[in-house]
């Protein structure tokens, strides 16, 4: 094998292992993510000044 062949081999080896941690890093951090938004609070309401009914 000549060194040119060995060179671009050893690259190409190289970005195959960069480009797998990679891929395993973004599935982490997208599995275990979570979001920071909180949903909205309902509005409180002021109850009517009249009693509810409660029978029909």
């Amino acid at each position: 094998m000549s060194l040119t062949t060995t060179i671009i081999m050893l690259v190409c080896g190289w970005l195959a292992v960069a480009a797998a941690m990679l891929w395993g890093v973004l599935r982490i951090t997208r599995r275990h993510h979570h979001p920071s938004i909180q949903p909205a609070k309902p509005v409180k309401t002021e109850k009517p000044s009249g009693r509810t009914v409660t029978a029909h």
